[in-house]
């Protein structure tokens, strides 16, 4: 894999190094997804309207479902934040009165996952139907952060969470992640669904978690798979 420093991404203007060192440390606007988010999304769109490809970075369900048109895939790591199911769901899997808990980037160590470039026809439509799908409620931090592929670095939207946000959550204990596994369920199903299905698509893309893989086999033991 490259070091993000040999090469730009094909396609990528010329001073795509710059771009990505730029834009590492910075959401869309500080602190604007959580307060305002179609505000966010205007920012975004005019962020991306100086960018040569739009990039989508996924680390749970996007892996899995990512429910939009893709014209290149690849493997990715992003450095500086880790996949967590620390964030709770009020709505995608779990309600008010049972929350349940999703995947999102904390800050910290290093994620792999699945890095997507958007076709440019019909942007706006796909764009709108993921920030509809990810950000219901405006809790996540929408970032565009920097991400090695084995073709070189792109620059790529991704859902990350503040731990100063309401909705994160701290390590929980086991019997507290197996209640919330054996009774949430949100919109599109289940937490614990959503765990299994994550875990299955990280094996099936090499992805090794060993934080995701203890979850499942929490989950194992006390017979919920």
């Amino acid at each position: 894999m490259n070091d993000g420093r040999q090469r730009a991404d094909a396609g990528a203007p010329a001073d795509a190094h710059r771009t990505v060192a730029a834009d590492a440390r910075g959401t869309l606007g500080p602190g604007l997804v959580a307060r305002d988010a179609q505000q966010a999304l205007q920012v975004l769109h005019e962020r991306w309207s100086r960018q040569a490809a739009h990039w989508v970075f996924g680390y749970a369900s996007l892996i899995w479902r990512p429910e939009f048109e893709v014209a290149e895939r690849r493997p990715a790591l992003v450095h500086g934040w880790h996949r967590a199911l620390r964030m709770r769901s009020h709505v995608n899997r779990g309600t008010p009165e049972q929350p349940g808990l999703v995947f999102a980037l904390l800050p910290g160590g290093a994620c792999r996952g699945l890095v997507y470039r958007l076709h440019r026809e019909g942007i706006d439509a796909q764009l709108r139907s993921l920030w509809a799908r990810e950000m219901p409620t405006g809790v996540y931090e929408a970032r565009l952060l920097p991400c090695r592929t084995p073709q070189g670095p792109v620059l790529a939207l991704a859902f990350t969470l503040s731990r100063r946000s309401e909705s994160f959550l701290p390590r929980l204990a086991d019997d507290e992640l197996v209640r919330i596994l054996r009774h949430a369920r949100g919109r599109y199903g289940t937490t614990l669904e959503y765990l299994h299905e994550t875990a299955l698509a990280l094996r099936a893309h090499g992805v090794r978690d060993r934080e995701v893989e203890r979850l499942v086999g929490v989950a194992r033991r006390h017979g919920l798979l």
